[in-house]
């Protein structure tokens, strides 16, 4: 089982949606998380393509000289439903297997507000650590303002 403390942490899983949503806040959250993580050189490990708060997560990881790599399952690829992925990519043959793959290319997670699957790749998450199936940091930004907050 492995533990990590904040000095450790050279990668993050991002879990966020394929598309934009109906906030403009949550693009905000996501730029300027890709942001943070280049500034602090740390990897950005995120469901591969190009569309939604992935590309701009990505895009802004990448961007600001970090390193970047997308893990998304063969069926997206082949079915053209993803686009191009910002950085490395690397492919899963399942949705199960690029969650694994997620789990060992990552030191911590963290949760953009999203739909459905982000949920469903969180509470996996969680529950692997309950479980005691390994021990990595897991994060969510419930509200994108707390990206920006500054407290007084």
């Amino acid at each position: 089982m492995e533990r990590n403390s904040a000095r450790q942490i050279k990668s993050i899983c991002v879990f966020c949606g394929s598309n934009l949503g109906k906030n403009a806040k949550f693009v905000e959250a996501a730029n300027n998380l890709g942001k943070v993580l280049a500034k602090r050189r740390i990897h950005l490990v995120y469901g591969g393509g190009s569309l939604g708060l992935m590309a701009c997560v990505s895009t802004a990881a990448h961007v600001g000289g970090n390193q970047v790599l997308g893990i998304i399952p063969i069926a997206f690829v082949e079915g053209n439903f993803a686009r191009k992925t910002v950085g490395e990519e690397l492919r899963a043959p399942t949705m199960q297997d690029r969650i694994w793959k997620m789990l060992d290319n990552s030191n911590a997670f963290i949760a953009l507000p999203s739909g459905i699957g982000t949920l469903e790749e969180n509470f996996q998450i969680a529950s692997w650590a309950q479980l005691n199936i390994y021990h990595k940091p897991i994060g969510s930004v419930k509200r994108a303002y707390r990206l920006n907050h500054k407290p007084k």
